[in-house]
């Protein structure tokens, strides 16, 4: 399976994570997110980055899953109302918390909050699996310049 992640070029060399807190993971977690496809990625950093602007040189992050990797799935219909709102993050982190806690797998797939129907992939950095993901590849990448800041 292939996944994607959009970065600037300084973080697209390495599969690593910085350990700030987001939906899925409480600060101090090392959560790797990536999604399903590249315009998936794309909508993702145009929601996390209206702050910092998307006028930096960007690259697509091509990352491969091998086959043999298990994927733990947080169902859409298993998540509580309101689950995709900033005010309940503390609600998803917890999820991502015990996922992480419980190290049954490397990978959790869970909807995306943007397009419920789609799917992000986030990476336990520390799973002994992990070390199977690979970066196959990185691709420019250039934000339509139709989408505003």
């Amino acid at each position: 399976m292939k996944v994607y992640r959009i970065t600037t070029v300084k973080w697209s060399t390495k599969l690593t994570a910085s350990g700030f807190p987001a939906r899925w993971n409480p600060k101090g977690r090392f959560v790797l997110y990536t999604a399903a496809t590249r315009a998936l990625a794309c909508l993702e950093n145009v929601v996390h980055r209206s702050g910092e602007g998307l006028n930096h040189l960007f690259r697509v992050m091509v990352i491969d899953v091998p086959d043999d990797i298990v994927i733990q799935k947080v169902n859409l219909e298993d998540l509580p109302q309101g689950w995709d709102s900033y005010e309940s993050h503390s609600v998803t982190q917890e999820i991502g918390d015990t996922w992480i806690e419980n190290a049954e797998t490397a990978v959790l797939q869970v909807p995306s909050a943007i397009i419920k129907q789609e799917c992000n992939y986030l990476f336990n950095v520390n799973h002994r699996d992990f070390q199977k993901v690979t970066l196959e590849g990185t691709e420019p990448f250039a934000f339509d310049l139709r989408i505003k800041e």
